[in-house]
């Protein structure tokens, strides 16, 4: 990966972006693809579209979505305590002891959340039961509700604390990946099929509030209405302990992009998509879906009358965490096929299955 693109990689993970709250992210998008866009647009709904050749045909459009899980703040307690909810699913278990941000409009307030220790609980309660989100509080250090509301709202979003890591020369460690490497890998496609002349037109889209129900798909690809669509989101790799591979595929980091076969995947761009990765020698894994996908493939392939979708996924340790782990190959190799891929679909290829 060039360091330009790594960089821009960087910026992304390290710029909040719960669903809901996805601007500081679509300023990043719009400024660094000015340079090959024709076009460049913002919806109401906040999806950023980037279009290249936006006259051409068929069109095609290529969707990473750019929100990710988080939080919100319901309520400060007299003591100065911020009570939340969740913004997309979140493992309660996972939360106690961990250092977050509240993103107030006076600027990122640091904060820890917290929980009543193990030596002071009793009886049952020393059992460790499941944790429910609704014990649990954030401490900005307060020194009471006046004091909490100077510096946070209620209704503030809150991340997990944003930085990305690497764990060797490949491997990237970051909350957030899941899924802004969706919206890295379609901007770095159509950067690299600026470089070509193609035929179709191409938009590549950081869509909006897939984390809370595939919304921002569902609304852009109306706006569209592309011939084709491609989804990019994450999948869960197979390749550490405790996950069955028998139930999840054999997937694994470094191996490449994974081509979704299945139902929510048209087929005629499917056999294409691994052509593709064949002809161009590009490094693919496949993976079974064997219903419809929790994906924007989903809200994709049932717009208007109908679009020939497809899914390429980027493996992913432990999803929905706050070290999220990928392969920086793995992205390229995303980005690589789906640019090989849109150069070959122009006005001649027919995608209804026969």
């Amino acid at each position: 990966m060039n360091r330009e693109s790594f960089e821009f990689l960087r910026a992304l993970e390290e710029t909040p972006s719960p669903s809901g709250f996805e601007q500081p992210v679509q300023r990043l998008v719009r400024n660094r693809m000015k340079k090959w866009a024709d076009s460049i647009e913002t919806d109401i709904h906040g999806n950023v579209i980037v279009g290249l050749n936006p006259k051409g045909s068929p069109r095609v459009m290529l969707a990473g979505h750019c929100d990710q899980i988080g939080m919100m703040v319901r309520f400060i307690t007299d003591e100065g305590y911020l009570t939340f909810g969740a913004i997309g699913g979140i493992d309660a278990a996972l939360l106690p002891g961990l250092h977050v941000t509240v993103h107030a409009r006076g600027g990122p307030v640091e904060g820890v959340i917290g929980r009543k220790p193990v030596h002071l609980m009793r009886g049952k309660e020393s059992e460790q039961p499941k944790i429910d989100i609704n014990d649990l509080w954030i401490d900005i250090g307060a020194k009471d509700k006046a004091d909490a509301e100077k510096r946070v709202s209620v209704a503030d979003p809150v991340t997990f604390r944003l930085g990305m890591t690497k764990l060797s020369e490949d491997i990237v460690a970051s909350p957030g990946f899941d899924n802004k490497v969706g919206t890295f890998v379609v901007m770095e496609a159509l950067r690299l099929a600026a470089a070509r002349k193609i035929t179709c037109a191409l938009f590549a889209v950081s869509t909006v509030q897939e984390e809370i129900g595939l919304r921002g798909a569902r609304t852009s690809c109306y706006g569209i209405d592309p011939l084709v669509g491609i989804a990019v989101d994450v999948t869960h790799a197979a390749d550490y302990p405790s996950v069955e591979k028998k139930h999840l595929g054999d997937i694994r980091l470094g191996k490449g992009a994974v081509i979704d076969r299945g139902p929510n995947i048209n087929p005629v761009l499917g056999d294409l998509l691994v052509d593709t990765a064949r002809r161009s020698k590009i490094p693919y894994q496949l993976a079974a879906a064997p219903g419809a996908t929790g994906t924007d493939a989903n809200a994709i392939q049932i717009s208007r009358a109908g679009v020939a979708a497809g899914l390429i996924s980027v493996p992913n340790r432990y999803m929905h965490t706050p070290v999220e782990v990928v392969s920086l190959s793995d992205l390229d190799a995303c980005a690589r096929l789906l640019a090989e891929t849109v150069a070959r679909i122009d006005r001649k290829m027919d995608f209804v299955p026969r």
